[in-house]
């Protein structure tokens, strides 16, 4: 018995072979190569799936976008261009807006001047006159300033008429409606920059 024990002990401390311990010692690599190989694996299932389209289908597909994109782009391009128009057109009228507004009174004493010139006797005093006058409103014209139509009949509208008080309505037509324009009113484009002051029959 006490041989057998001692031959068992003897084979526990007996060196390992060295297969065993070359086994042993390159399982960490083994493990990496492993671990390599299902990467590789992993890739080559990653790769994408081949387009199945024909020449033809693939050109169609590429001329759609294409299409596509450029219809984008143009009505991009048209949506600035009206904005900047209508930028431009803003600022221009704010622009002039200040100057015609100052010459607007100039513009009132032209009408009372060739309204007082009906009585001159010298005939071309009064052409020379109405000539300048003339040539002043075609000059504010042709900067988008437009006399509002006041004359007798026309519809009080409160957004373009200022009441400076009623009178009794000469005829039964009238009543309600314009009598009289004690002031010119003026339009820039739409824009109202001048009420116009009116007489209305009651």
């Amino acid at each position: 018995m006490n041989a057998m024990k001692k031959q068992k002990t003897d084979n526990k401390n007996a060196p390992k072979p060295k297969n065993e311990v070359q086994n042993h010692k390159e399982s960490p690599v083994n493990e990496e190569s492993q671990v390599q190989e299902d990467e590789k694996a992993e890739v080559k299932s990653e790769k994408p799936i081949e387009d199945e389209r024909s020449p033809e289908e693939k050109l169609v597909d590429e001329l759609a976008e294409a299409k596509d994109k450029y219809l984008r782009l143009y009505s991009e391009f048209e949506n600035y261009r009206r904005r900047t128009a209508k930028e431009k057109l803003e600022m221009m009228l704010t622009a002039s807006e200040r100057l015609l507004n100052s010459l607007l009174p100039v513009l009132d004493d032209f009408g009372r001047a060739e309204q007082s010139l009906d009585n001159e006797e010298d005939a071309s005093t009064q052409e020379g006159m109405k000539l300048i006058a003339s040539k002043f409103k075609k000059i504010l014209e042709s900067e988008g300033l437009k006399k509002m139509d006041t004359s007798s009949g026309t519809t009080f509208d409160s957004d373009l008429h200022d009441a400076i008080t009623q009178i009794p309505a000469p005829k039964k037509k009238l009543k309600g409606k314009i009598v009289d324009t004690v002031e010119n009113g003026y339009l820039l484009g739409e824009k109202v920059i001048r009420h116009a002051k009116v007489v209305i029959g009651s």
